[in-house]
């Protein structure tokens, strides 16, 4: 089983960024695709972004995309989120998975991370 640490969350006025770091222990994340996703208070966790082993192709968010940007080395994820704005405000937690593909639904993950608080202020 593969342990999943996420790090670099932290307070932010809008329209600043922030970037998310996501480490693992027991396995390589570049074996994994890995997905980033957030729950904000009241609301059901949603999916943010994905990038898939292999070939590094990438799937986002409607609310995310042109603002967040996923990408990966060889042992560490990165969420580089732009432009945050309040509703960004969350947990965001990163996820993993064995097989190929960039997959936005949480069922298909199986490795999760404890989650790391982002608060942006106006």
């Amino acid at each position: 089983q593969m342990q999943l640490v996420e790090s670099g969350g932290g307070l932010v006025q809008a329209g600043n960024s922030l970037r998310l770091v996501c480490t693992a222990s027991g396995s390589t994340l570049s074996s994994h695709t890995v997905g980033w996703f957030r729950q904000a208070p009241g609301k059901e966790r949603e999916f943010v972004a994905a990038i898939s082993k292999y070939d590094d192709s990438t799937n986002y968010g409607d609310s995310v995309k042109g603002r967040f940007t996923v990408a990966r080395d060889a042992a560490t994820v990165y969420l580089q989120m732009d432009s945050l704005q309040l509703e960004d405000t969350a947990i965001y937690y990163c996820a993993s998975r064995w097989p190929w593909g960039a997959q936005s639904r949480e069922d298909q993950y199986d490795d999760w991370g404890q989650g790391t608080q982002v608060t942006v202020s106006s």
